[in-house]
């Protein structure tokens, strides 16, 4: 685990006895393939390549060594190219329990010439129906490109290639629970879920095409390790922390949801027929 919160000496004092934060650069040292019975595979000496698979028979996925309350995590992928129907695709951070959080980047598969859909989600104690989509202005098969969750006590800022595409306040002040409390893993995974994933269930995997292979590089974490019940964590440590967006991100998230949203939970008035939730109003 190589820290990168400072190179002078003064600051690494003020590393050692105020934050752990950490950069996740290697796939060997930082994660932990899971499940897949040999599907995810990491294929260079230095960790820095992943790849997952799924057939009939399994999908795979990775966890991080490490649990984080609060932090900034990001990972360029590659999606499964062609017929990737049923399929789908996941960067995101969760913790364990049945009232759980969840931070979601999950990429929905499609059949040939269609495009990809980029769901996300905020969980907190176990509930959701927080949904926003998106479809991308790139091909995410051909190119490698950037996917980023920063997660600080105000906000959750979802990012693709340095464009935020979304932004969660904390709303706690008008009873909208807020994930901070709960320490998170970082998870990948890549598997079926062909009864909704594409165009709710119509469209099938066509597993005449498996195995379907997504990749993972440079996968590299900022955050406040959790440990021994307690994460070291203050105010100022970083950032990422602090982190808000400005008017020019602002528009790039107004942007992005004028021409590139598909759904938004927030203005869905046939599944919230007595008003949509508080944390959007």
């Amino acid at each position: 685990m190589i820290s990168s919160c400072g190179t002078t000496f003064a600051f690494l004092v003020l590393f050692l006895f105020a934050v752990q934060c950490v950069y996740a650069g290697s796939f060997h040292k930082d994660v932990k393939i899971h499940w897949g019975d040999g599907r995810g595979k990491i294929h260079d000496n230095e960790g820095k390549l992943l790849s997952l698979s799924l057939d009939k028979s399994s999908g795979s996925g990775f966890q991080s060594n490490d649990e984080f309350l609060y932090g900034k995590a990001e990972v360029q992928m590659k999606l499964v190219p062609g017929n990737s129907a049923g399929t789908v695709t996941t960067f995101y951070l969760k913790s364990p329990g049945t009232t759980w959080d969840e931070i979601d980047f999950e990429f929905l598969g499609n059949i040939s010439g269609h495009p990809y859909t980029l769901h996300t989600n905020v969980y907190t104690k176990g509930s959701g129906d927080k949904e926003q989509q998106f479809h991308l202005w790139f091909d995410p098969t051909r190119e490698f490109h950037t996917y980023c969750i920063t997660w600080n006590p105000e906000r959750i800022i979802f990012t693709v290639d340095n464009v935020p595409i979304r932004e969660f306040k904390n709303s706690e002040s008008i009873g909208i629970p807020f994930p901070k409390i709960q320490p998170m893993r970082l998870y990948a995974s890549l598997w079926e879920a062909e009864h909704w994933a594409t165009r709710g269930g119509l469209e099938k995997t066509d597993w005449s095409k498996a195995p379907f292979t997504a990749f993972y590089r440079n996968y590299n974490v900022e955050g406040c390790v959790w440990a021994n019940g307690k994460s070291s964590c203050p105010a100022n440590n970083s950032p990422w922390y602090t982190q808000k967006l400005d008017q020019r991100g602002m528009n790039r998230v107004k942007w992005a949801q004028r021409n590139y949203m598909v759904y938004n939970y927030c203005t869905d008035k046939k599944r919230f027929p007595k008003g949509v939730p508080a944390v959007c109003t």
